[in-house]
């Protein structure tokens, strides 16, 4: 089990972990200027004498008095160490509670993990962490993409073995949750929530607050497909039909369908599907992507978004479409050089 903290399912405004701390202290500054003011005014002390007074007087050192105390000052004096062990045992109460029970550390974490989300930018966020939204976190995980997970159920979060850097335990389908994960700098949205009404009311916050959000949701019935395309989700994925797929291409296909699982499942991740936007055009002849980097191109996705598989070596590339590219990682890389 992670040891993390999970925090309750709730809007909590980023606050300072000190913020406890702030009464009790101010408390003392305040017993401090009210002992300076008094021994300066009863007493006629210069500052600097007033304020040593009051400081070998709250702190019970046992000093000699600066200049004898008149009847006055010495009644100022006994009600100022009363108010003075009144506020001490207010402070050490709070600064005990705060600290021991672990409140201060939880709060620390949740301060700072919400000053990085805040600080976030090209990220995804995934709402639901069932088995499909783990999926999901763990192809992000190897490829090295932020993500921030909205989970209400908070079993969900704290069975999990994988990292998860930036989670909130909230519920997804609020809009101030979708801003608190800061969708307005995210990349992208994955809603894998088990309600297709929930699905769409995500997919439909999501869109109105970021209309440039690349969103992909799961539905459950078929029927949900076109609300959600219709809310506004890119791509809608079924896993139930996916799973008849997969089941059935074991069957026909079985050692090609394990090769490609077992690439996108490797843990490495040093062999890699993915799609590069080139910035250039050249005919495919001339780019001799294959020679120099290794990398292969599986296909190519045109401005009408059209599909292009396997390109033959006449094929024309034209500034702003998608290549579709298969290698290692450094390979990969190399091609991106080459294509910018």
């Amino acid at each position: 089990m992670n040891n993390r903290f999970i925090f309750p399912p709730e809007i909590i405004p980023l606050k300072n972990p000190f913020r406890k701390i702030y009464r009790p202290v101010i408390g003392m500054m305040i017993i401090i200027i009210i002992g300076s003011l008094g021994y300066h005014t009863i007493e006629n002390y210069n500052w600097l004498e007033a304020i040593y007074m009051t400081a070998i007087t709250i702190s019970t050192i046992g000093f000699m008095e600066v200049k004898p105390l008149s009847e006055a000052g010495r009644v100022f004096t006994i009600f100022l160490i009363a108010g003075n062990f009144t506020v001490l045992a207010y402070f050490v109460s709070i600064l005990w509670g705060y600290l021991l029970d672990g409140d201060f550390r939880k709060d620390y974490q949740l301060y700072k993990m919400k000053r990085q989300i805040e600080e976030l930018k090209d990220h995804v966020i995934i709402c639901g962490f069932g088995r499909n939204g783990r999926a999901a976190a763990q192809m992000l995980l190897r490829n090295h993409v932020p993500y921030v997970v909205i989970e209400k159920e908070m079993e969900q979060l704290d069975e999990t073995e994988m990292e998860i850097p930036f989670h909130l335990h909230s519920d997804a389908t609020r809009e101030e949750v979708l801003l608190e994960a800061g969708i307005k700098n995210a990349k992208a949205l994955i809603t894998t929530l088990p309600d297709d009404a929930a699905n769409v009311f995500v997919v439909l916050s999501a869109k109105e607050l970021n209309k440039n959000l690349l969103i992909i949701s799961r539905a459950t019935n078929d029927s949900s497909i076109r609300k959600l395309k219709h809310a506004g989700a890119n791509n809608v994925i079924m896993p139930d039909k996916l799973g008849g797929v997969h089941m059935a291409n074991l069957v026909i296909n079985p050692d090609v369908k394990e090769f490609l699982d077992w690439m996108q499942m490797e843990e490495k991740g040093h062999f890699v599907i993915k799609e590069i936007r080139c910035e250039k055009n050249f005919v495919l002849s001339e780019l001799k992507l294959w020679e120099k980097t290794g990398a292969s191109i599986l296909g190519i996705k045109n401005a009408q978004h059209h599909f292009i598989l396997n390109p033959g070596p006449n094929y024309k590339i034209e500034n702003g479409q998608l290549l579709i590219l298969m290698g290692e990682e450094v390979q990969i890389e190399k091609a991106k050089e080459m294509l910018r």
